[in-house]
């Protein structure tokens, strides 16, 4: 385990740096930089000496090679510069939008399980009995209630996330009063609605996947032969069945954490959620390239670790996977 574990992450470092080298190259041929974006946005005519004046203060007129290796030292060493653009340490203005990137990444993974296991394992044990049973009004009933939950999710994929989080506001803001319409402050009440709303766009993808997973483990040899010597059916779903299609939802919630631990842009911004997305963006506008560095790293480094404790998770629900061994 290990010797996995440092293997992996001799893997990950060149990925890191390759990353770093790349959207450090990209954010140089787009042409502009803070300063541009600064004095354009002003809207005051400045000379050509006062804008290379700033440039150099900021080190923007030295050689790429030379920027990327000052940059990649500093990182090195912990510190990841000054923002071109507020003047604020890139560190701890990262570290203060943190907590509200991880109180809605919690509370939006917490709502998908909520929602999406229990109706997909409802779907396809209703979509087993509707085979099984011989009476022909719970065999409808059965299949009605399937045809119920795959509604509900086939209008949760089609509905974008900004029209949901409209909605919401309208009904739970505007006409309810539960909810602040903009968020105040990084608070658990602030953050119901735009979790709710990434929640609504997961649940309805993932019930899908909980649902054929669990279908598959119920035609498998070991639940006929669990039903024939007695076994609850209740006692096999929760025992067996469940665990096996872990996999699938576990393989989809660590693509998940990792997007929402990026921040989700359109969210927060809709919201006013003052988190890493929104903080990224606003970067991204001002050209303000020690900040989007540190939302690249950030982002390199969450999927790299998601995708490591995957792989441990899957010898934790399913111990018949070996690492770099064949199946017997």
């Amino acid at each position: 385990m290990k010797g996995y574990i440092g293997r992996r992450l001799l893997a990950v470092l060149p990925v890191l740096f390759g990353i770093t080298f790349l959207s450090f190259l990209m954010m140089r041929l787009a042409g502009s930089d803070a300063v541009t974006e600064m004095y354009s946005n002003a809207g005051a005519a400045v000379s050509q000496e006062v804008i290379d004046a700033a440039r150099a203060n900021l080190g923007l007129d030295k050689p790429f090679l030379t920027q990327y290796f000052s940059w990649l030292a500093g990182l090195l060493t912990g510190d990841m510069g000054v923002s071109h653009v507020s003047g604020r340490d890139v560190f701890d203005t990262f570290l203060s939008k943190l907590p509200a990137t991880l109180l809605l990444t919690l509370l939006s993974i917490a709502l998908t399980v909520v929602v999406s296991l229990p109706l997909g394992l409802v779907s396809a044990v209703a979509v087993s009995r509707s085979r099984t049973d011989r009476r022909p009004r719970w065999r409808r009933l059965y299949a009605a209630v399937d045809y119920a939950v795959r509604f509900v999710s086939f209008i949760g994929n089609s509905l974008p996330n900004f029209f949901v989080a409209l909605l919401l506001m309208n009904l739970f803001a505007l006409r309810l009063g539960w909810f602040p319409v903009i968020a105040r402050g990084v608070t658990i009440g602030g953050a119901v609605m735009p979790a709710l709303t990434l929640a609504i766009a997961m649940s309805a993808k993932y019930l899908r996947q909980v649902r054929a997973a669990i279908l598959d483990e119920l035609t498998k040899d070991y639940v006929t032969g669990a039903l024939a010597r007695g076994v609850r059916e209740r006692v096999i779903l929760t025992g067996s069945v469940l665990r096996s299609s872990m996999l699938t939802l576990v393989t989809l919630l660590a693509l998940s954490i990792g997007s929402l631990l990026g921040g989700t842009a359109i969210i927060e911004s809709i919201f006013l959620w003052d988190g890493v997305g929104k903080l990224a963006v606003d970067a991204i506008t001002m050209r303000d390239y020690p900040v989007i560095q540190a939302y690249v790293v950030w982002m390199a480094v969450i999927y790299a670790a998601v995708n490591l404790v995957t792989d441990l998770l899957y010898l934790v629900l399913d111990p018949r996977i070996r690492l770099g061994v064949e199946p017997e």
